[in-house]
């Protein structure tokens, strides 16, 4: 994918893990990277700055807020999680408005995502457009064998390159 699209762009990065936020910075180093830890740091650098992209984490710092911050803003938010991974909170990050929903155990590759992100707003498809194709085989993985029967109408309506 094109990481090109994220040549100059600024994006908020936020964890309560500072390792996590260390290895954020690593992996998006052709862009501008602000950090936050905490909700409140987050809030501010919402509200008073210009920002591409926020990459939010959910719990330790209150993503889902943030996350409507960050709309309210016309920031991309992107939720990045570990402990609150799993299809249903997959679905209330889509339906929140998230532009995408990102396991942490595929932190490495959160360029590539982020590309593809922005690849879609450019081009006006939906950001998640190949959520099922970069997360299937890892939600297969990760959680009971029908984990798309719960919410079966949702999965087949998700967009898919």
């Amino acid at each position: 994918m094109p990481k090109d699209l994220l040549e100059g762009k600024t994006v908020l990065i936020v964890d309560d893990e500072r390792d996590i936020l260390e290895t954020l910075e690593d992996l998006l180093s052709m862009c501008k990277v602000v950090k936050a830890s905490t909700f409140e740091e987050a809030k501010l650098a919402l509200e008073s700055q210009a920002l591409d992209i926020a990459v939010l984490d959910i719990m330790g710092v209150d993503g889902y807020k943030l996350l409507d911050i960050a709309r309210a803003k016309k920031v991309i938010p992107v939720m990045l999680t570990a402990h609150a991974l799993s299809p249903e909170h997959t679905i209330i990050s889509y339906k929140r408005g998230a532009a995408l929903y990102v396991p942490k155990d595929k932190i490495v590759n959160i360029a590539e995502y982020l590309s593809d992100v922005l690849q879609a707003v450019k081009a006006g498809k939906s950001t998640w457009w190949r959520w099922l194709d970069k997360f299937e085989t890892y939600y297969n993985k990760k959680f009971e064998a029908n984990w798309k029967n719960k919410e079966e109408e949702f999965w087949r309506s998700l967009p898919y390159v």
